[in-house]
Order: structure tokens, then sequence, then C-alpha cells
């Protein structure tokens, strides 16, 4: 594919990767929204959940459960928050499904009935 996320994963736009194993790698996210901010990828491309098979869904979770193991690293030893955004009104800007991952502060939640 020829996604930015595709294009990292293959090492064709350089990012700095925290972390890569055979199904996902993280990179910091490049506007950040808490102290720590970063990107989980998926290395199969995907747009939304809908769109995962089962051996899409078994490799984004043995991603997830990597993290409490790397929270430490990532300074996200206080908590962290997992974001998944799914279309247009969700706010997903690029195509290829990716998790974000924020912390390193206290991140209060946002009361979205006034908005």
């Amino acid at each position: 594919m020829n996604c930015i996320f595709c294009k990292i994963g293959r090492g064709e736009i350089p990012s700095e990767k925290v972390y890569e194993d055979e199904d996902v790698f993280i990179i910091k996210d490049i506007d950040p929204k808490a102290e720590k901010h970063y990107l989980m990828i998926p290395k199969h491309h995907y747009k939304l959940i809908s769109d995962m098979t089962d051996d899409d869904a078994a490799a984004l979770m043995r991603g997830l459960r990597k993290l409490p193991a790397l929270a430490d690293k990532l300074g996200l030893k206080n908590g962290y928050r997992l974001v998944i955004n799914q279309g247009d009104d969700a706010g997903q800007t690029v195509f290829h499904l990716h998790v974000h991952i924020l912390g390193g502060q206290y991140l209060d939640f946002p009361d979205l009935k006034n908005k």
C-alpha cells in the first residue's frame, strides 16, 4: 500500500520506531496531544476495525498485550489511554488502523455532551 504508515513500516519514510515486532511498530506522534503520545501501527494495512480479519485482530491483540511491559520505557508507568479513531466523524486522518497511546500526564476525559 502507499499510505504513510505502510511507507514508514517499510522504511521508505524515516521515523524513529520506539518498538517493533512481527505484528506492529510504535512511533512517536508528530502532533502530540499529551506529554507522551505514540502510535501503535499494525504492519498489515486495513482501514477500520470492521475490515480486520481474525488474523489481523490476533496480531493487534498481541501488540496491545505487550504495552504493560513497555510502559516504563515509554514513560507511561502511571497509566495511559488508548484511542482508535474510526472514520471521518471520529477524526481518523490516516486510513490505516492505528492505536493512539497517550500518557505521561493526568488525562481528563472530555465532556462531549456540551459540544
